[in-house]
């Protein structure tokens, strides 16, 4: 079965035949590198690298991932999303190219995407707030504002009205979390550099998110770049930040609770130094396992009539959203009914 497979030590990646070998190193008492075992890794079981460590590859490797549609997203020390290696586009449509970039032209189709984005996060989040509301944690006065809120984006004309909008319901719903979680307390939402425990499993969650979205927007005819929630901008693939809206609370968030609430990740998980909270590589590799556990639960599709994985329902969102830029059917957000 093919999987994600995350690298968190430095090393050197090479092509091996149809093998792909990962020597990883580290450093000894003096400072010295020392090379640890060779991995390899069968290319027919991978779907995507994840690189955390410093990675030395050369063309020959990137020309092999690129025939087997391989990706690589690259990760900084802070933890901090730097970019990725694509394959080629398989999937080019010059219709699709040219039907999104009209829709994102027109102010009013471009603001009635951006506001269905928010809806559908919107639900999730509260959704989210009800489950734990049904269990005992006091959340009524969290959910009743966030729908106050929600009914004002009919009223918003303009994105940036939306923005702002989503800005304060989110600001609610960060509120909720010290609520939600027992040990743990979240405050306010730090990025750059994340504060607090809760601020720096938000981030790594929403980077874990964010790539994932990429590569399902890549095996559709969606062009990454053109985005209608956020602005599009210089070298970043601003479309998925839009998608991943939607899936952050009930992939992402459900995560966090879990991990912290089931002290699987506990104070020691993480490194706090000069007001910057990172995980350290042992809490990395628990929340990734989570995360993967995550992608691939599945549940009953209300649409379909048949059992869909969380991963493959971000494939799904992306199609439905080309659906609507060909206007074949008009796009609805994926909203949790349970």
């Amino acid at each position: 079965m093919k999987r994600s497979f995350y690298l968190f030590n430095p090393g050197l990646m090479e092509r091996k035949d149809n093998t792909l070998k990962f020597t990883s190193v580290s450093t000894d008492e003096l400072g010295n590198e020392v090379k640890l075992p060779a991995r390899f890794i069968p290319i027919e079981d991978v779907t995507e690298l994840y690189a955390f460590g410093s990675l030395k590859a050369n063309s020959s490797l990137y020309n092999f991932l690129g025939q087997r549609g391989v990706p690589v997203h690259f990760f900084d020390y802070y933890e901090n999303y730097t970019g990725s290696f694509m394959p080629r586009d398989g999937l080019l449509s010059g219709k699709a190219l040219i039907a999104q970039a009209k829709a994102y032209q027109s102010t009013k189709r471009r603001t009635d995407l951006a506001r269905k984005f928010i809806r559908g996060a919107v639900w999730n989040m509260i959704m989210n707030l009800n489950y734990y509301n049904r269990r005992g944690k006091d959340l009524e006065g969290c959910i009743k504002e966030m729908k106050a809120l929600a009914k004002t984006l009919d009223e918003a004309h303009m994105v940036e009205e939306i923005m702002g909008i989503e800005g304060n319901i989110r600001r609610i719903y960060y509120s909720a979390f010290d609520i939600v979680l027992d040990d743990f307390n979240m405050g306010v939402r730090t990025k750059q550099p994340p504060e607090n425990e809760v601020n720096a499993l938000i981030s790594f969650g929403n980077m874990m998110c964010y790539t994932e979205t990429l590569k399902a927007v890549h095996q559709t005819q969606l062009n990454p770049t053109i985005s209608f929630l956020h602005t599009p901008g210089e070298r970043r693939y601003s479309l998925c930040l839009d998608i991943s809206e939607i899936f952050k609370p009930i992939i992402v968030d459900r995560v966090i609770f879990k991990v912290l609430n089931k002290h699987a990740i506990q104070k020691g998980h993480f490194d706090n130094k000069l007001n910057r909270c990172l995980l350290n590589d042992k809490g990395k590799k628990i929340f990734v396992a989570a995360m993967e556990e995550r992608y691939n639960e599945t549940f009953r599709h209300r649409s379909l009539g048949r059992n869909v994985s969380y991963r493959h329902l971000i494939k799904l969102e992306c199609y439905k959203l080309l659906k609507d830029i060909l206007g074949i059917e008009e796009y609805k957000p994926f909203k949790m009914y349970w």
